[in-house]
């Protein structure tokens, strides 16, 4: 009996060694347009629920490849969209429907843009919201970023119950040289099942392994295939007002996002 755990052990120490992260989903944005058969793009002018000014849309002024990278460009601009009126344009893409995963580790490479008001975010929505509207179905932030605080980004988790009973959890990470406007960084999240850890530049700055939804045991929700979604916002309630000396127009420059599995 004694040889036998022996043995089991044995091979879970050693699954454990070989389990290594494997990439499983990449893109370089390499070619003269966006990867259809990866990215669908959002067109509306709803404020993300919190008051974003921006309508976000799809033509190359605001979203683009070019010289091997994603540029998604928040614009000044008076519009008057299906009756919608905003004074800024910028664009937001997702993996909706085109892939999703359960757990894995999902990486950007991206140079961050400056000025008040400036949003730019690389997050997690579930694909199907299997525990309810948000964020009872949960949302994962690996970096959200305010154009007026250069030298950090945050990371959160959004879960509980619906709105306006759903609470946050998560922490920010500031730079100890320099910031994130003038070069690229890696921004990378591990999510696996009951722990969720945060990193920049391989370095981990966060872990969170409690969390809850209404109804549903733990880990839900963060037990569910999510999808990949890179936009910039201007104001909202997280990046606040739109400073009077905040260059238009800004970019969110991404070289690569990629993600991994054990």
């Amino acid at each position: 009996m004694h040889r036998v755990l022996a043995f089991l052990l044995m091979a879970l120490s050693f699954d454990g060694v070989a389990a290594e992260w494997r990439e499983v989903w990449r893109d370089d944005f390499n070619g003269k347009e966006l990867d259809w058969t990866k990215w669908a793009v959002e067109e509306n002018g709803h404020g993300g629920g919190n008051g974003e000014l921006q309508y976000y849309l799809d033509r190359p002024a605001n979203l683009r490849v070019e010289n091997g990278h994603l540029v998604i460009e928040a614009r000044r601009e008076k519009l008057n969209m299906a009756g919608v009126l905003k004074d800024y344009s910028s664009a937001r893409i997702r993996t909706k429907r085109r892939a999703d995963w359960l757990y894995g580790r999902f990486e950007m490479s991206a140079k961050l843009p400056a000025g008040k008001g400036l949003w730019p975010a690389f997050w997690m929505l579930p694909s199907e919201e299997k525990y309810g509207g948000w964020a009872a179905s949960g949302e994962i932030d690996i970096m959200e970023f305010k154009g007026q605080e250069p030298d950090q980004v945050h990371g959160t988790l959004h879960f509980g119950a619906s709105w306006p009973k759903n609470i946050f959890k998560g922490q920010p990470y500031r730079l100890t040289k320099g910031d994130f406007t003038k070069d690229f960084h890696v921004f990378a999240l591990e999510w696996e099942a009951g722990v969720i850890r945060w990193f920049v530049d391989g370095v981990q700055y966060q872990e969170q392994k409690q969390w809850s939804t209404l109804g549903a045991p733990f880990p839900a929700p963060f037990d569910q295939k999510f999808h990949l979604v890179l936009n910039l916002a201007v104001g909202g309630g997280f990046g606040g007002p739109v400073g009077p000396e905040t260059v238009f127009p800004a970019q969110f420059v991404v070289d690569y996002v990629r993600v991994l599995q054990r």
